[in-house]
């Protein structure tokens, strides 16, 4: 009878060592979570703002053809900003470096500039690098000829 009250008990609970074991399992999950979750949130964030540049280019190609005016994608490195001129305007993050080869008369003395897409298709032309801090990043190239956006990885 002693035997059976014995099994009985260990049934009924958890030792001490596995207490222990589960919770420092627990405790290197929620160590490493934050990490992983903020490297999670930089890489979508990144990609967010590739794919919102590509599309805000594109638009503004669009824009021009459709409306048979110019139209303008702006990046307003100041503020961290960039949209089609008298549209919505994006914003990317501040681990996000942005940089940008464009056509001398599509600066502007406040530290912004563009890329002026026209009706027939053609573009003032550019370039805008986007870095992550790593390193990595996306070059996207805008073509001054046909206006035609291409989006390609850096080459350092």
């Amino acid at each position: 009878m002693r035997a059976v009250d014995r099994t009985v008990l260990r049934r009924g609970g958890f030792t001490l060592v596995e207490l222990v074991v589960a919770l420092t399992v627990a405790g290197l999950l929620l160590a490493v979570a934050p990490v992983a979750l903020h490297k999670l949130w930089q890489s979508m964030s990144y990609q967010s703002t590739v794919r919102e540049m590509m599309a805000g280019l594109r638009q503004a190609r669009i824009e021009a053809m459709r409306s048979g005016r110019p139209a303008v994608f702006l990046l307003d490195f100041e503020q961290r900003r960039f949209g089609v001129e008298g549209g919505r305007a994006h914003e990317w993050s501040s681990d996000i470096e942005v940089s940008a080869t464009l056509a001398e008369m599509e600066r502007r003395p406040d530290g912004s500039g563009g890329i002026r897409f026209y009706a027939d298709g053609g573009s003032t032309g550019g370039l805008i690098e986007l870095r992550r801090p790593n390193g990595q990043g996306t070059r996207l190239r805008v073509e001054w000829l046909l206006g035609r956006v291409e989006s390609g990885a850096l080459d350092d």
